[in-house]
């Protein structure tokens, strides 16, 4: 938005004609951040009410009020009462998008996406004592752990669209029917790696340097997935009919499979990527 400064005008006619409306950018801007405060303040007074009376006993209506607004306002935040212990994950995909969509030509593409789910490690890293506490709640209520659940596939979604992008057409040329297989697999290893690191670091209350913690993983993921992604950067990304955090991916190979690997929640991560690329290897 451009603007142009008038010229002075008789006082007379300066209340008249000085601006009355904020600048849209501006006022987006708080729009947005009241909004985010009003989800914050919905989930606080959701986590102390199912801390104190249990996640079923607890209503909406009890909620909305503990945070001094209506039903409907409630409503106007969450579709439920599980959603209202993450209040940052819409916010939290946006800026994630935008870091895909900024990235500088040079940047490998796992790295990209490496630094867009750092925006996700951040969330929670700002809060620690809400974070630790909504960990130990969602262990203990299935429904609040399905939230989680879904809340987290939805980045993985965005990583493996901006992957699907970005692969070299001469080291798959083969098949490349292989494409989204590989951008998911990466996307989940970046994704898991994230999610593996962030468990360990709620379970110890919170304490460590959970950055350090997360390059180093970020390293393992890249060593074991980063061959023959990084040479589409230099033209246009294939992109899917939807455009939102939830499309589907662009592309689906008529003969894909799915790659199912179990493995311990306290696995060394060097471990768990080795499973998968030899499972890969056995494909």
């Amino acid at each position: 938005m451009q603007y142009v400064q008038d010229m002075p005008q008789p006082a007379k006619s300066a209340r008249a004609s000085a601006p009355t409306d904020v600048p849209e950018s501006a006022a987006g801007s708080r729009a947005a951040a009241q909004r985010l405060k009003m989800r914050r303040e919905l989930a606080a007074a959701a986590m102390e009410l199912f801390a104190t009376k249990g996640y079923e006993a607890t209503t909406v209506d009890e909620i909305a009020a503990a945070a001094g607004v209506a039903r409907r306002t409630f409503f106007r935040h969450f579709r439920s009462k599980e959603e209202a212990i993450f209040p940052d994950h819409d916010d939290t995909l946006v800026r994630a998008e935008a870091v895909l969509n900024a990235a500088p030509a040079h940047e490998h593409p796992l790295d990209t996406v490496c630094r867009g789910i750092k925006e996700v490690m951040r969330m929670y890293a700002g809060h620690p004592d809400i974070s630790v506490a909504r960990y130990k709640l969602t262990r203990e209520v299935p429904t609040l752990r399905e939230a989680e659940i879904a809340s987290v596939a939805r980045y993985e979604r965005l990583f493996t669209r901006y992957l699907l992008g970005h692969f070299d057409e001469h080291a798959h040329a083969d098949d490349a029917n292989d494409d989204p297989l590989l951008a998911e697999v990466a996307a989940s290893a970046v994704v898991t790696a994230h999610n593996h690191v962030l468990r360990r670091w709620l379970r110890a209350g919170g304490q460590g340097d959970v950055e350090a913690q997360l390059d180093h993983a970020f390293a393992i993921v890249r060593k074991t997935f980063g061959t023959g992604i990084g040479a589409g950067r230099a033209t246009a990304p294939r992109t899917g009919g939807g455009t939102g955090p939830d499309s589907a991916p662009a592309t689906v190979s008529a003969h894909g499979e799915v790659l199912v690997t179990v493995a311990r929640t306290d696995a060394p991560l060097d471990e768990v990527m080795r499973t998968i690329t030899e499972a890969l290897k056995e494909r």
